[in-house]
């Protein structure tokens, strides 16, 4: 057992001290020393441990947390979603890895400046602790080098992840403060983000500050052999100037297990990063990045709504600009042939993962502007306009169940149920997605393809399988592919929609 003598700490006083800023760069450098000097002292505690095998210290560190007071109501553009305190008060949050949000932060510490010219960004130290897992990083596995013996004292000595403060009661709407405690200014608190980002690590095989703003989510292998297949070929070599210019949009493509193949046309790129896994993850990632983080990443939920949930659970604490759905479903109108798209306008929420977090009384609504540039990008892709577009695209409702065997029901239940909500597909994956981008105000979207109508005696059998999967997958994905291009250009701040925020909202995005 340990005496409770504590370790000498490296940490200086002086990064003890709460500072105000008015500028943000200057704000996030100060949380960026205090969080570095923490985490390098949990690192320096834990190799003394490890080496020395101590038993008679304590090692404790602590996160930064940023503050915010207002005495009175802003006055912004009514057309923003977030930047802004809500009501007059003070506000506050914790802060984690600087290093992978340093453009979040400095745009969400830029906003509330902007929007509250008499307020100040107060910096200073929480008093929640930075467990030693999180601060060991997303490649580090302390349980690998320690004995039996010092996994079972490691607990003694260090703070270890507390599932008491990494709830979701701040974007469920569920949150009760105490008397006198600050209101949140950020859906997650830090504890939180760094548990998703170990939990993204180990279901995708790849680390956090690979993904990028704009991510896909499939529910077949189909979509991320075409991926990888135009991800690999943008980054080949080109002797024709405007097709290398076009390529140079991308630095490079970074496969599961942190597979890296670097652009070739950009001069001076780095040799490809080749450490393939053994095997795959659970859910595997892909990304085609950007130099400024607008890329574009693949994600293979495979199928059901549990899948979906947890993974999006994850990717939300990295405030994506936009989710997108692909996928296949199955076609509930006689008149839909296969190979036919559905847009999602509406969704009927049969998966239960996530009635305890958002109840079903709680619209999950379109928006606009994902809705506009899908329909878009299928006329792109397509060359279909406005009325023609009708032969291959129906915009509808999906019903999203839990049971992938649902046809094996009595039919008179589903069937009636589907007739009654004006369904035109099922899934196992669509209405999960878009209620928790709903929940953490993520903008999203749905765009699925009819392979099967079992309503009408077309089953998914591997003939008919194989064929919707040679003529249609191609073009779905560039259809998706497309969309999200359109939205990166139109630009984030007209993207995420207001239908996405309470009246009582937190600051940042």
């Amino acid at each position: 057992m340990t005496t409770g003598h504590k370790i000498p700490t490296p940490i200086k006083d002086s990064l003890l001290t709460t500072k105000s800023f008015r500028d943000a760069e200057g704000a996030l450098n100060w949380v960026g020393e205090i969080y570095n000097a923490n985490v390098e002292y949990l690192i320096y505690a834990f190799h003394e441990f490890s080496k020395e095998g101590l038993t008679d210290w304590l090692a404790h560190a602590h996160y930064p947390y940023i503050e915010v007071t207002t005495k009175k109501a802003p006055f912004v553009d009514n057309r923003l979603s977030f930047g802004f305190l809500s009501r007059p008060g003070t506000y506050r949050t914790t802060l984690t890895r600087p290093d992978l949000f340093r453009a979040y932060y400095l745009e969400q510490f830029s906003l509330i400046l902007k929007n509250h010219p008499e307020s100040d960004l107060r910096v200073g130290v929480s008093n929640i602790p930075i467990p030693l897992h999180f601060a060991l990083g997303e490649n580090f596995h302390l349980e690998c080098d320690l004995s039996t013996e010092q996994l079972i004292t490691l607990p003694e000595i260090f703070d270890q992840p507390d599932l008491k403060i990494m709830d979701d009661m701040i974007p469920n709407g569920t949150n009760v403060r105490k008397e006198g405690e600050p209101k949140p200014l950020a859906l997650f608190t830090a504890p939180r983000v760094d548990l998703s980002l170990q939990r993204l690590k180990h279901y995708t095989g790849t680390t956090s500050e690979h993904f990028q703003k704009f991510v896909m989510f499939t529910n077949y292998q189909f979509y991320v052999d075409e991926f990888v297949r135009i991800g690999q070929e943008l980054m080949e070599p080109s002797d024709d100037a405007k097709i290398a210019k076009e390529r140079s949009r991308y630095i490079s493509f970074v496969e599961p297990g942190n597979v890296i193949t670097h652009n070739s046309n950009i001069p001076g790129c780095a040799v490809t990063e080749d450490t393939k896994p053994a095997r795959l993850p659970q859910m595997p990632a892909y990304h085609l990045k950007r130099a400024d983080g607008m890329g574009i990443t693949l994600i293979n939920i495979g199928i059901g709504p549990s899948n979906a949930k947890t993974i999006t659970d994850h990717v939300a604490v990295l405030r994506s600009y936009t989710w997108l759905m692909l996928g296949h479903c199955a076609g509930l109108r006689n008149s839909q042939k296969l190979g036919d798209y559905v847009l999602a306008h509406g969704y009927v929420r049969e998966d239960s993962v996530l009635d305890h977090a958002v109840p079903l009384w709680v619209p999950i609504p379109a928006l606009s502007e994902i809705q506009i540039a899908l329909e878009r990008a299928v006329s792109k892709v397509t060359g279909l306009d406005d009325y023609e577009q009708k032969k291959i695209m129906r915009t509808g409702t999906v019903a999203t169940v839990g049971d992938r065997n649902w046809e094996l029901w009595e039919q008179s239940v589903p069937v009636k149920r589907l007739s009654q909500c004006r369904a035109i597909a099922l899934d196992m994956e669509s209405a999960t997605i878009a209620t928790n981008g709903f929940r953490f105000r993520v903008p999203y979207g749905t765009l699925l393809c009819v392979s099967d109508k079992p309503l009408h005696g077309q089953l998914k059998l591997p003939g008919m399988a194989d064929k919707f999967y040679r003529e249609r997958v191609d073009q779905h994905l560039e259809i998706g592919m497309t969309a999200l291009e359109a939205i990166r250009v139109l630009g984030y701040g007209r993207v995420h929609s207001r239908k996405l925020r309470s009246f009582s909202e937190v600051a940042f995005q």
